[in-house]
């Protein structure tokens, strides 16, 4: 969970992934959790200690995107900074991009230097990158299939030449399966991988959100639709991959 927009509903100005980054901060406790509700699946809970986790408590997946990063970085939905503190210290020029006011604040206050806080859709392609970091299903904020276009038409303006986005997500269908193995999906629906969040942190509830998991065939598609090349370079022990779009 990276993202949240502002919307005119009530709860669009509660920083749930700020407020826990700066308590966390100021006060270290691994009691602390992010409660997340979905549309499809029971609650999840996210330890806000894993925001902070250093190189060696990362997963497999992460720890091989960020050392397929090269070039000018952008961190895309950067947290609490943990990603872009680590490719800082390889010596690598990392801008770490957040919507949260309140993880900006914790990046520079844990040493992250470049930190720019802005939707990434709203950004201009000023700037230019080598590689677009997107980890924790950092895809997630495109929200729905449709928006893939709009998606790799601002990747394209971003990126240098030979550029790259490395991007890890989830195939949700284990989430169909049926007791013979078998997977059950209403195809007239909405795509199975866009799915509805809403975030809560010590009483205090988020808006809800709109979230894509993509599965890495659905994901090739888009990608060479839109000229783009996808290689998936690694594989989770959960029906996740992390993919190198080109």
């Amino acid at each position: 969970m990276k993202k949240q927009n502002t919307t005119s509903d009530n709860s669009s100005a509660i920083d749930i992934i700020g407020t826990a980054c700066r308590d966390y901060y100021h006060h270290p406790d691994d009691n602390l959790i992010i409660e997340v509700w979905s549309n499809i699946a029971e609650t999840d809970h996210i330890p806000v200690n894993y925001l902070f986790r250093s190189f060696a408590q990362m997963p497999l997946l992460e720890q091989t995107a960020l050392k397929h990063c090269k070039g000018k970085i952008l961190d895309i939905g950067a947290g609490a900074g943990s990603h872009a503190l680590w490719l800082q210290q390889q010596g690598l020029e990392v801008t770490a991009l957040e919507i949260s006011a309140g993880a900006c604040d914790v990046m520079q206050k844990r040493g992250v230097k470049n930190v720019r806080q802005t939707d990434f859709f709203s950004l201009t392609s000023q700037t230019k990158y080598d590689t677009l970091l997107m980890l924790m299903n950092g895809i997630g904020i495109v929200g729905t299939t449709h928006r893939l276009k709009d998606f790799f038409a601002l990747a394209r303006k971003l990126l240098n030449p030979g550029g790259r986005i490395l991007v890890d997500s989830s195939d949700l269908r284990y989430l169909f399966l049926e007791d013979d193995g078998s997977i059950l999906i209403n195809l007239n629906n909405k795509y199975y991988g866009e799915v509805e969040y809403r975030m809560s942190y010590k009483g205090r509830k988020g808006r809800r959100f709109p979230w894509l998991f993509i599965d890495d065939q659905l994901l090739a598609y888009h990608a060479e639709k839109n000229r783009f090349r996808f290689e998936r370079i690694a594989e989770g022990n959960h029906y996740d991959y992390l993919a190198k779009i080109k």
